[in-house]
């Protein structure tokens, strides 16, 4: 394209953005030093060139993907004002677990920018111990709490065949906590595993009682990934072109965390910090076709590796979801 091409493209992009419908040559005519004869031309080659649709013979032209592409690629990024950033930061300095700041993240994006916001974060395999806390409840039951350094939180309730003390437990927590505090918790199993295997059971009812625990699950942290989203019935408002049954298997489809995960996995492959934009999802499922997600991969501290993204129609408001992304991003990472 020429750079007149380009600019008169980016037009009709901005100009669908905002009515959403077909956009004809004299809806553009007012910010261009063109004809509406050369306007047209441009149009029609624009068409030619596949970064343009014409639904109706008699009707204007459509953006196609490449042309939100070719906006997409002209954009740049607006910073929000420094009061506004310093409130996302002490929104998320108030949270202690990462659970609790995806959930919040998703929560923002959609308040921001009144699209999908989803979070995710992929923990470790192995992440390292922090602490663990043991507390007995009725019916010889023990809520296990583990924590590690990555700010990931576990809990499991457990029923035992023996009844077990709050001192008991005590000890069991301050002997894990002072011996294993920092170290992997696959190292801490493998490392606990021995030990318990050559300790004398019957000499010491507290590492018998250890070793009930650890069989029950103590240290098994599974590494699933959280994820949250938010703010998909935004998506019912807008015009996607869907029959009912199409907008079901949607909302199906977003329902599934594989799915999400999916989508998600895409930014996975840029370099952390890096902001991407996905223009037309048909590929991933036929309902999304005209669904754009835009995200950015964040490691946090422990090296969890994070995704936050917006999921929205093809015809969003770009910049100010980029932004919201960008500076969201930052702040949930600085946390």
């Amino acid at each position: 394209m020429t750079p007149r091409s380009r600019h008169l493209l980016h037009e009709i992009v901005e100009a669908y953005i905002h009515t959403g419908e077909p956009v004809a040559s004299r809806a553009v005519a007012g910010n261009q030093r063109l004809s509406g004869a050369s306007i047209r031309n441009i149009m029609a080659d624009l068409d030619e060139q596949g970064y343009l649709s014409q639904p109706h013979t008699s009707a204007g032209r459509v953006p196609t993907e490449k042309a939100f592409r070719s906006y997409v690629e002209s954009l740049s990024l607006r910073r929000l004002a420094a009061a506004e950033i310093e409130r996302l930061r002490f929104e998320f300095g108030r949270l202690d677990t990462v659970e609790e700041r995806v959930e919040r993240t998703s929560r923002m994006l959609t308040e921001m920018t009144h699209g999908v916001g989803i979070a995710a974060a992929i923990p470790k395999a192995s992440p390292a111990l922090d602490r663990i806390e043991l507390i007995a409840l009725p019916d010889r039951r023990v809520l296990m709490v583990v924590v590690t350094r990555d700010h990931q939180v576990r809990n499991r309730v457990v029923g035992l065949e023996e009844p077990v003390s709050s001192a008991e437990l005590d000890s069991i927590r301050n002997y894990i906590n002072h011996n294993f505090t920092g170290w992997s918790l696959e190292d801490v199993r493998t490392e606990l595993a021995e030990r318990l295997h050559h300790a004398s059971a019957t000499y010491d009812a507290i590492l018998r009682k250890l070793t009930v625990l650890y069989a029950k699950g103590l240290l098994d942290l599974p590494a699933a990934p959280e994820v949250h989203m938010e703010g998909a019935s935004n998506l019912v408002g807008i015009d996607l072109h869907l029959t009912k049954e199409k907008l079901r298997e949607l909302f199906r489809t977003l329902e599934e965390k594989k799915r999400v995960l999916e989508l998600l996995d895409r930014f996975l492959e840029n370099p952390a910090g890096g902001i991407g934009v996905h223009v037309g999802l048909g590929e991933l499922h036929p309902s999304m076709g005209e669904l754009s997600l835009i995200g950015l991969p964040v490691t946090l501290a422990g090296g969890i590796s994070a995704v936050i993204a917006v999921l929205g129609p093809m015809r969003m408001n770009y910049v100010r979801v980029m932004s919201a992304v960008q500076h969201v991003g930052q702040a949930f990472r600085d946390a």
